[in-house]
């Protein structure tokens, strides 16, 4: 027996091939040696080689969020490399040398035939895998949702900033004014001010752009035929407190001067008072419905299965996502009679996060146009069906019944894990017995999850049960 034959009779693999087999694959067989560092081969790239471990340590990386997750690190003994060229698909990680490593490289072609005429190779092969893909998945599941939620805890803080900073700028303001507003209030001037603003005019806020234009020149011009300092930056806010050129004719014929430039202050500065006691007031409320969505997309303080109102969920996806959906026109069409359903909340906004995050990244590739999300929910006799379509450049035909499978996805490595719409199956089909489709065209993709009203008494289907029945059809299909 040769030395080769001896090392590969150590493994698994081929330890019940009759010598005649094992010298036939020894013959394609390939010494690699690796120095730390150096790539075996990289994420998707594909391979025509599978390879056993003789010596050393390999490190299996997966691309993640433009960040590499260490997924495992194999040792003598071990096979990888093998289920990319059963699957005939792209490498789904990359190995990376850990150590000096020594390996032997089975060509494909002899690795089929290890699996025709060796049935325990074949259930060493399915056991590996099964074990492997289970450790795979849950590392990358959990990636994906830190993953996840740093992306919604950015987009959160990135919303809570904007409302957060108008509150300080405006209380700075608010502090400035009123100093400026109790000396003016103290004067003279305040009688004469309640005796002509009794009823004061409406605040010109809510005139269009060109209306409001006109009537600041016309104040403007006003105060400076009066010769009063600065009528540029009092104008404004006069019209803000609504004194337009008749209540400031009615003031000048009362009094003049002096007084007449500090009783136009004082009323300035009251509207500039009270557009920033409103700019708190609408920052605070910003804060507290974004709070109140957080709140109930997390259904925090309440039990994992509840009644849940799933447009309400859409809502606060949508808002807790609005950094997302800042440069796309959202259209949401709600039945008004929409039923709630017994659901695991969380876990259903998940799934909403999922196609509406897809559905953004998709409308970004458009150039020009109009990118619209179209968000619908109605119901029917016995569910909820909720779709999310959006007009990005759709799913190629070829492709569309991979989308929902481990690991698949049309990113470049890094961009994906290929494991959010998987999870999301998982989530509508395995724990709220409905389904998740999607049909697509170019120009036009949309997901529809239908979720029923009564969930049936059923013995659970865990992952493994899952993820086991997927692997059996992969090995019907390539052995």
């Amino acid at each position: 027996m040769s030395e080769t034959s001896q090392r590969l009779r150590q493994v698994e693999l081929f330890d019940s091939l009759v010598d005649e087999d094992l010298d036939r694959i020894c013959r394609d067989v390939e010494d690699v040696r690796l120095e730390p560092g150096e790539v075996l081969f990289g994420e998707g790239e594909w391979g025509d080689r599978a390879y056993v471990i003789t010596d050393g340590e390999i490190e299996i990386l997966k691309a993640s969020q433009r960040r590499e997750v260490l997924l495992a690190v194999r040792g003598p003994g071990e096979v990888i490399g093998e289920m990319a060229l059963l699957h005939q698909e792209p490498r789904n990680a990359t190995a990376r040398a850990r150590t000096t490593v020594n390996l032997l490289a089975i060509p494909k072609e002899s690795l089929h035939d290890l699996l025709d005429t060796s049935p325990r190779a074949a259930r060493a092969i399915f056991d590996g895998f099964l074990t492997r893909l289970k450790a795979t998945n849950a590392q990358l599941k959990q990636s994906e949702r830190m993953a996840q939620l740093g992306t919604l805890t950015a987009g959160v803080a990135h919303e809570l900033n904007n409302p957060a900073a108008a509150v300080a700028r405006a209380a700075r303001r608010l502090q400035d004014e009123l100093a400026s507003f109790a000396a003016l209030a103290a004067s003279n001037e305040a009688a004469a001010i309640e005796e002509v603003f009794v009823a004061p005019g409406e605040p010109k806020g809510s005139l269009d752009p060109l209306a409001r234009s006109d009537a600041e020149s016309e104040v403007e011009d006003w105060l400076d035929e009066h010769e009063l300092d600065e009528p540029w930056e009092l104008a404004p806010d006069l019209i803000d407190a609504g004194v337009g050129v008749a209540e400031l004719d009615a003031l000048a014929a009362r009094i003049s001067g002096e007084e007449l430039g500090r009783a136009l202050r004082l009323t300035a500065a009251s509207a500039v008072v009270q557009r920033t006691a409103r700019e708190i007031g609408d920052a605070a409320g910003r804060i507290s419905t974004i709070v109140r969505a957080l709140k109930g997309y997390a259904y925090l303080d309440q039990a994992p299965v509840q009644d849940v109102d799933v447009r309400q969920g859409l809502d606060d996806t949508l808002a807790i996502l609005a950094h997302k959906t800042r440069d796309v026109r959202v259209v949401r069409e709600f039945s008004d009679d929409l039923p709630t359903i017994t659901a695991l909340g969380t876990e259903l906004n998940q799934v909403w996060t999922n196609l509406i995050d897809n559905a953004c990244d998709a409308l970004a590739e458009i150039e020009g146009g109009d990118p619209t999300l179209t968000i619908r929910a109605a119901a029917t006799d016995d569910a909820v069906v909720v779709e999310i379509e959006d007009n990005g450049p759709g799913i190629p035909e070829a492709i569309q019944e991979k989308i929902f499978d481990a690991f698949f996805t049309t990113k470049a490595p890094g961009e994906g894990t290929g494991l959010g719409l998987q999870i999301s199956y998982r989530i509508v089909v395995l724990e709220h017995s409905g389904d998740l489709r999607v049909d697509s065209e170019p120009g036009r993709i949309t997901f529809q999850a239908r979720l029923p009203l009564d969930q049936p008494d059923r013995p659970a289907t865990t992952e493994e049960d899952a993820m086991a029945a997927t692997i059996c059809e992969h090995l019907k299909t390539t052995m």
